[in-house]
Formats: structure tokens, sequence, C-alpha cells
């Protein structure tokens, strides 16, 4: 079966995957990865770059690293008597990058000397810069602005534009569940946290709200219609909308998640750390969180949210009738369940049978006999021989009258 066929029978309703029904599974399972990332936050922490701590950054430009650069970057650090420690990273093929705690200019000066020394490179090619840690501070302060701003809109344009402020809580926890997972990856692994990282991060956050909306808009749809029809449950339509945006929402995030694969596979082999290799990691992250937490996440926290909401409940016992009224007279046709006055039916025309509560939920098919001479099709009582004509049997027909030949 290919991959199409399955997202069209998730779309039709013949294959269905019990997102909303095993909700409880997939909440155990988030609340066991959040847990893990929270622990990375709170015993591990974040590998800040220099941008955010402060520090002396050197770089080094070479034609050609050599195998041994850190250890040799390293020794000159030492040599040099100042610095004690060092993070040293190889930027490309041929740069080699140097971070080390606040150096004076004095100690900067030495630090410079010893690479120019052990690399074997002229003094031009060897760079010395300081940063200070207000600037990191300042990036920081902007981005948990921008995050409260675009949360803050994010309710309430969705409150608006859904028309209840339950689906804007739902998606505000999916959206939480995604940061708090992808921030933990990053103090788990030791990703170094740069700017980059942090304009990753709004980046991912309007991906998945974006990823969600759509998943909602359906939701929307498929609940107005259980509404009007009473045939189904408020979970089982926003079940079937999960199932019909599922496909859309795994090609959307493969199609997004392949090139910044590639990017990042590029970055690691061959550039190095850099804005680059920082932010398609976060966003390759982000993405497939994201398209996690749409699916599995958002939806069965709206339903779980609104099914003690009294038009929810009513709504489901409607469903309950109408299914079982259903299912009554699949069984005494011999049919499978399906209802046999959808419109789209080959099936000879067919009148409603009273259902609980004097709702027309169950048909009986047309042609038989019914009660006390009355016909099937149209409940009014009719002459024998035409009721004995819906039926299939022959008989004489109701003629008009002749006059007798001693009357002409």
């Amino acid at each position: 079966m290919s991959f199409s066929t399955f997202g069209n029978d998730l779309y039709s309703g013949k294959r269905s995957v019990p997102v909303v029904p095993q909700r409880r599974r997939f909440y155990l399972v988030s609340l066991v990865v959040l847990a893990i990332a929270v622990g990375g936050l709170l015993f591990k922490g974040l590998n800040l770059g220099l941008e955010f701590r402060g520090g002396s950054e050197f770089r080094v430009a070479t034609t050609s690293a050599p195998a041994d650069y850190e250890a040799k970057a390293r020794e000159a650090v030492r040599s040099s008597g100042e610095g004690n420690s060092a993070n040293i990273t190889k930027l490309g093929t041929g740069t080699i990058r140097i971070q080390t705690e606040r150096l004076s200019d004095e100690a900067s000066a030495k630090v410079k000397a010893a690479l120019v020394q052990t690399f074997g490179v002229q003094d031009k090619d060897v760079s010395a810069t300081f940063i200070g840690p207000s600037w990191g501070t300042t990036v920081s302060q902007k981005a948990l602005q921008a995050l409260v701003i675009f949360l803050l809109l994010v309710a309430l344009v969705m409150a608006l534009y859904f028309r209840t402020w339950k689906m804007a809580a739902a998606a505000l926890v999916a959206l939480g569940h995604d940061m708090v997972i992808t921030v933990g990856v990053y103090a788990l692994t030791g990703f170094e946290v740069s700017p980059a990282t942090m304009i990753g991060f709004l980046t991912v956050l309007g991906y998945s709200i974006y990823d969600t909306v759509v998943v909602f808009d359906k939701v929307r749809e498929n609940t107005a219609e259980a509404f009007a029809n009473g045939r189904s449950t408020y979970a089982q339509a926003a079940n079937l909308a999960v199932n019909q945006t599922m496909v859309r929402s795994i090609n959307t995030t493969v199609v997004g998640a392949l090139p910044i694969l590639a990017v990042l596979i590029v970055g690691i082999v061959w550039l190095g750390p850099g804005v680059l290799l920082d932010l398609s990691l976060v966003l390759f992250i982000g993405l497939v969180v994201g398209a996690y937490s749409s699916i599995f996440i958002a939806t069965p926290i709206l339903v779980s949210l609104r099914h003690r909401d009294p038009a929810v409940m009513d709504l489901e016992k409607r469903a309950k009738r109408s299914q079982a009224a259903r299912a009554k007279v699949a069984a005494r046709t011999g049919g499978t369940g399906s209802d046999s006055s959808d419109e789209s039916s080959p099936t000879a025309p067919s009148e409603p049978a009273a259902g609980v509560d004097g709702e027309a939920t169950a048909y009986r098919p047309s042609g038989a006999e019914g009660v006390d001479g009355a016909s099937t099709v149209t409940g009014r009582a009719v002459h024998k021989w035409a009721q004995a004509g819906q039926t299939g049997q022959t008989g004489p027909r109701n003629q008009p009258k002749r006059t007798p030949k001693s009357r002409r």
C-alpha cells in the first residue's frame, strides 16, 4: 500500500489512528520527555556561547588546520601563562577558534604571539577580539520580549478566530511543550547556544503554531458538522480531523526538514561551528518536535479541555443514540452499519423510522408490506392490489369503472 493510499484512507475514515482515544498514552510520553528535558536544564544547564558569558576570542587562519590543532592551541594558551581554560573549535577547513575567559590587553597580546609561533603563521593571520557579556544579555532580553509579545498575539488571534479560548490555550500548551523539549535537547547534548539559536527558537514557534492552526481549522469544521447532525461525538470528530491532516503535516515536516538536515550535515562535517550550524540545528529539532505536538498533543488537549462542556456532553448523548439506532438497523437488515439514508446510496428510496425521542435516526428499506395495510413508502393506506404491487406480487389493478351496455 502506497503512502498516498494510506493518506486517502485516513481522510475518508476507512482507516483511523486512535490519537484522541489514546491521548493519555501520548500525554505520558510527552511528560517523560519533558521531565528529561527539565532535568537536563536543572542539572546540566545550557552551554552559553561567548556572546552571553563574555570573554576573549582568537581566530587563527591557516591554509589547513593540522590534525592536532586542539592540543597545539591549548598548549599555546597555557604557555603564555594566561587563561586557565579554553574552548577550541575548527571553523571550516583552516580557521581555528579559541575562546577563553576575559583577558586584559597585555594577556591577549601574549596569547596571540604564542598562537603565531605555534602554528607558524604571520601576525595578521591571528585576530583577537573581546566580547562583553552585556551584548548577550541585551539579546536575551529582546528575545524574551519578542517571545512574550508573540505568545500574547497568538492567544488573542486564535481566540478571536476560533471563537473559543480553549483552542488558544491548547495551542499555547503545545508551544510550551515544543520550547521546553527543544531547549532541553540543547542542555543534554551540550550544543552551544548562540544568538542564532535564539532566532531559531522564535522561527520554530512560528512554524509550530502554523501547523497547529491548520489542524484546528479542520477540527472546527468536523465538530461543527457533528453538532449539526449528531452522528459523532466531539472526540470522534476531532480524531477524524487529526487523521485527515496527519499526512499533510508529515509531508510538510519532511519537505521542510530535509534541506535543513542537509545544511546540518554540511555544517558538522565541513563548516564547523557557526551561525549556519546553530540555526539549522535548532530548526531541525523544532520542526520534528512541532510536528509531533500539532498531531499528538494540541488536539487531544483541546478535547480534554472541552469534554465537560454542556454542549459537548449533549452531543455525546445524541451521537450514542444515533449510532445505537444505526447499529440496530444494520443488524436487522444484515448491513454493515452504514446509514441507508445516505442520498448517494444506490438503493431504493426509504422512509425514516422513529428513533429515540422521536428523532429520525434509523431507516427501513422500502418495498415491504406495512402494518395495517399501510404503504412503507408513503405511510398511507392503499388498495390491497396496489400494496401487492409494491411487494413484487401480481394482481389486478384499479381500473376505471365501466358503464353497463344497457345504460349506454
